[in-house]
């Protein structure tokens, strides 16, 4: 039986976390942030956790971790 490779794209933008949780990083952060508030700043520095459907096939593109 072969190897079970990791999707290396999926690998680089998401993780997850001790609980199974998948979390990822908030979009809408890499230009135009002058016209955004202080706040909403703020708020996409922090990670996003992905919703139940989401983890289910985070977990199939990563099964080492």
């Amino acid at each position: 039986m072969p190897k079970v490779k990791t999707h290396r794209g999926a690998a680089k933008r998401f993780r997850l976390t001790r609980n199974g949780k998948g979390v990822a990083a908030h979009s809408s952060r890499s230009h135009k942030l002058t016209r955004k508030g202080a706040a909403k700043r703020q708020d996409l520095r922090q990670s996003a956790v992905l919703s139940a459907s989401d983890t289910k096939r985070l977990k199939r593109l990563l099964p080492g971790a």
